[in-house]
């Protein structure tokens, strides 16, 4: 099973403040344990929203909106892909994570759609479609 760990901004986070040196090397530490123990397929940190945009969709029409965006809680400051057996093993895996904040934060987990959540009524196009962009994406490793 495959889950995003989604890592909650903060006002510091947004601030563009970044992690000093100690957190940097713990979370260093917590990402050498993820990936000797075959758990984390990519990971990383984001920058503050007022360096990002997002795109609201409406039928044909799209309008972009440049950030800043204005509800910390609901924002993204970084995040882990990782390759578990559960999600109790995720979030065991979350709790040994350093806090990424020197203040309260929050770290979101959830689990990644696999084509075969979809059914017996996916398409087989769709299907073969699927494996071979999985397999091209290997290979551009």
């Amino acid at each position: 099973m495959r889950f995003m760990v989604i890592v909650k901004a903060t006002k510091d986070s947004e601030a563009g403040i970044p992690p000093d040196a100690e957190m940097l090397e713990a979370m260093g530490k917590f990402n050498e344990e993820l990936v000797k123990a075959g758990v984390m397929l990519a990971g990383e940190g984001l920058q503050a929203s007022s360096k990002g945009a997002r795109v609201r969709f409406l039928g044909d029409e799209r309008t972009v909106i440049d950030g800043p965006f204005a509800e910390t809680k609901e924002l993204i400051a970084g995040f882990w892909l990782w390759q578990v057996r559960s999600k109790e093993e995720a979030i065991e895996w979350v709790k040994r994570c350093p806090a990424p904040f020197r203040t309260e934060c929050e770290i979101e987990i959830r689990q990644v759609y696999e084509i075969e959540d979809f059914g017996p009524d996916v398409p087989k196009e769709t299907l073969e479609r699927e494996e071979r962009l999985r397999a091209q994406l290997t290979n551009q490793k």
